[in-house]
C-alpha cells in the first residue's frame, strides 16, 4: 500500500514572516503527533537546482572505484564514501556518501560521528553544488525549527540555541537493483530478500529527505510499513529522536526503511539537522505546567550521536536507542 503524506508550502517561512510562522506551524502539528512525517513544498531550491544537485549525485557514484576509495570514510572521519553501511548491525543494500559544512583539516572533533570532508579529486562543481545544496538545507531547516518549536506552544527561538554550531551533515545514497529484494509487504527484519535500509527511526531533530522519482521509502503507520510517495519537487520531513525527546513524546519519530528493488536504481539524499555536540536534551513541552511528568530521561547528544553511529561498524558495538531512555518503558507510547 502507499501512502500520501501531507503536502504543506512553507512559502514565507524562510524569510521569517510572522503569518508564516503561525500558519505553517498550526499545518504541521497533526502530521507530527500522527506520523511524524510531512512533505514541504515552497521551500526555495528551484526545480533547476534540485535538478543539478541531482546530477552532481549520481555523477559521484558513477565514479570509478579507485576514486571513491579514496575518500573512503574510516573510524578516524565518519565521513565520505562508504558501501559496507548497517543499519541495527545488519547490511545494507546502498552505497552512501556523507559531508557537511566544509571545516580545517586537523581540527578537533567534537565526537567519534563527527568529521571532516573528503571531496574527490578534480571534481570542483560538483562539491560546490554538493555544499549549495548542503547549506539550502541549512536555511530550510532552521526556519522549519521555529515553526516546529510553535507548533508545541514553545517560544518560536527556544530550540534555536541548540544548533549554534550545530552537528548536521547530508548523505547521498545510491541504492543499486538487487536481484533478490524483499517484497514490499515483508516483516521489518525480512527472514529472506535485501533491504535498502533496514528499519529505524533517525537520531537527531528532523530529516529532510530528496528523493528521485523512484517511491522505496517506506514508514511504519499503524503497525504496517506504507511506501509513501514521491512528489516532484517536494522534501520529505521526517521527524528524529531529539525532537521526541523535546516534545515529551507528543511528536513521532517514526520508524521507516527502504526498499531494494530489481526494475530501479534510486538515489535519495537525507539532510540530518542535528543540534551541537554538548546539547543535552530533556522533555520541554510541559515543563512549566503543575504535575509535569518528564517521559524521558536527559539524552546527551554526543553520546547519543556516536553510540547510534557506532551501528554502522559490525565491530564497533550495537546501537543505542531512545527508548533506552524513557523514564518508564513499560508505559504506554
Amino acid at each position: 500500500m502507499s501512502l500520501a503524506p501531507n503536502i504543506i508550502d512553507i512559502s514565507g517561512l524562510l524569510e521569517g514572516h510572522a503569518p508564516a510562522v503561525a500558519r505553517v506551524a498550526v499545518e504541521i502539528a497533526e502530521p507530527c503527533q500522527r506520523l511524524g512525517l510531512f512533505q514541504i513544498v515552497g521551500h526555495g531550491i528551484s526545480r533547476k537546482e534540485l535538478t543539478a544537485f541531482d546530477q552532481a549525485m549520481r555523477a559521484f557514484f558513477a565514479l570509478s572505484d579507485d576514486a571513491k576509495n579514496l575518500v573512503r570514510r574510516s573510524r578516524d572521519n565518519a565521513w565520505g564514501y562508504y558501501d559496507e553501511e548497517l543499519t541495527k548491525n545488519r547490511p545494507d543494500w546502498k552505497e552512501v556518501f556523507d559531508y557537511g559544512t566544509e571545516s580545517l583539516e586537523g581540527r578537533a572533533r567534537a565526537a567519534h560521528s563527527d568529521g571532516v570532508n573528503r571531496w574527490p579529486k578534480g571534481e570542483a562543481q560538483l562539491q560546490r553544488t554538493l555544499l549549495n545544496h548542503h547549506s539550502a538545507c541549512t536555511r530550510i531547516a532552521r526556519a522549519l525549527l521555529k515553526a516546529l518549536a510553535t507548533s508545541l506552544g514553545l517560544a518560536q527561538s527556544r530550540l534555536d540555541p541548540y544548533f549554534e554550531d550545530d552537528s548536521s551533515f547530508t548523505r547521498l545514497n545510491y541504492y543499486p537493483r538487487c536481484e533478490d529484494p524483499a517484497a514490499p509487504d515483508a516483516p521489518p527484519i525480512p527472514a529472506t530478500g535485501h533491504l535498502g535500509v533496514h528499519p529505524h527511526s533517525d537520531a537527531g531533530a528532523f530529516t529532510l529527505l530528496y528523493q528521485d522519482e523512484v517511491s522505496s521509502l517506506q514508514v511504519l503507520d499503524r503497525n504496517v510499513f506504507e511506501t509513501v510517495q514521491s512528489e516532484p519537487d517536494a522534501l520529505t520531513v521526517n521527524l528524529g529522536d531529539m525532537l521526541r525527546v523535546w516534545s515529551n513524546d507528543r511528536y513521532r519519530s517514526p520508524v521507516h526503511r527502504v526498499l531494494a528493488r530489481t526494475d530501479r536504481e534510486r538515489f535519495s539524499a537525507p539532510f540530518f539537522f542535528n543540534p551541537r555536540y554538548d546539547t543535552l536534551c530533556s522533555p520541554l513541552v510541559g515543563r512549566e505546567e503543575s504535575g509535569f511528568t518528564p517521559r524521558f530521561r536527559e539524552v546527551c547528544w554526543a553520546h547519543f550521536r556516536d553510540q547510534r553511529s557506532a551501528g554502522d561498524f559490525a565491530d564497533y558495538g550495537s546501537e543505542i536507542q531512545v527508548e533506552d531512555f524513557l523514564v518508564d518503558p513499560g508505559a504506554p507510547l
